[in-house]
């Protein structure tokens, strides 16, 4: 089972999430992680608030290292479903996702977003499918 140090490093090489967003991996284990980012100007849209693209993003990185972390298998995300339930009060945003049902190629993962206050800001249901071994 991998550390969490070695669960950082290989997800660095998702640029967009790590680098470009800032998303960072809090804890994971088998079938569920959470995941951190903290809010800065260039993640907010005109109205000042945290951008749609940048919860989604956060939500989506946090089903990846859930559904990948620990696993041989190479899952991605087929369909998501994400409700925006609350603008975030606060200055940290975190991601939770949970494995719902595991199948043979496809599963289930509900993501949830709350800032660090616990303003509920957002919630994701995700179906991956497995396109590796």
């Amino acid at each position: 089972m991998p550390s969490l140090e070695e669960l950082r490093s290989r997800f660095q090489k998702d640029r967009f999430a790590a680098e470009t967003l800032g998303a960072e991996i809090e804890e994971a284990g088998p079938g569920w992680a959470r995941c951190g980012l903290d809010l800065r100007p260039c993640h907010k849209n005109a109205n000042g608030a945290p951008m749609g693209g940048a919860v989604f993003t956060l939500a989506d990185f946090a089903f990846a290292v859930a559904a990948n972390g620990f696993s041989d298998r190479v899952t991605v995300s087929q369909h998501v479903s994400i409700t925006f339930l609350a603008v975030a009060k606060g200055r940290r945003l975190l991601a939770e996702a949970r494995q719902l049902k595991a199948g043979r190629t496809t599963c289930l993962f509900q993501v949830e977003v709350r800032d660090e206050l616990g303003t509920y800001v957002a919630h994701a249901a995700v179906n991956g499918f497995a396109v590796g071994p």
